[in-house]
């Protein structure tokens, strides 16, 4: 199975700026868990290591990591990161999410 998931031009500036304050961190993990509102939701951590099944999403020099179960759920998805009236945060448009929650941290497939 080949995935794609992109990141933006924002998100990736974002990730770069995150990075740059913490020593020892290479990456932003992007995972998705069970839970949430709407069934699944969206989880950032930063990582210092790529893990053996992780796919790596490169743009202008730095790097998203996404583990295999969360691949199948990514596929296709765009990162990107906003910054609105509601706050700034990472966004996912997922095309497989068949609905989500208002914030959209969380979805269904």
């Amino acid at each position: 199975m080949t995935v794609s998931i992109t990141l933006t031009d924002r998100a990736a500036a974002r990730i770069r700026q995150i990075l740059s304050r913490e020593p020892g961190k290479s990456a932003l993990r992007i995972a998705v868990n069970g839970g949430g509102c709407s069934g699944f939701q969206y989880d950032f951590q930063l990582a210092d290591a790529v893990g053996a099944d992780d796919l790596v999403i490169e743009r202008d020099g730095v790097r998203a990591l996404v583990d295999a179960v969360s691949q199948e759920f990514l596929s296709g998805a765009e990162i990107d990161f906003v910054d609105d009236l509601m706050g700034q945060s990472f966004r996912v448009r997922n095309p497989n999410a068949t609905s989500s929650c208002g914030c959209g941290t969380s979805f269904s497939v």
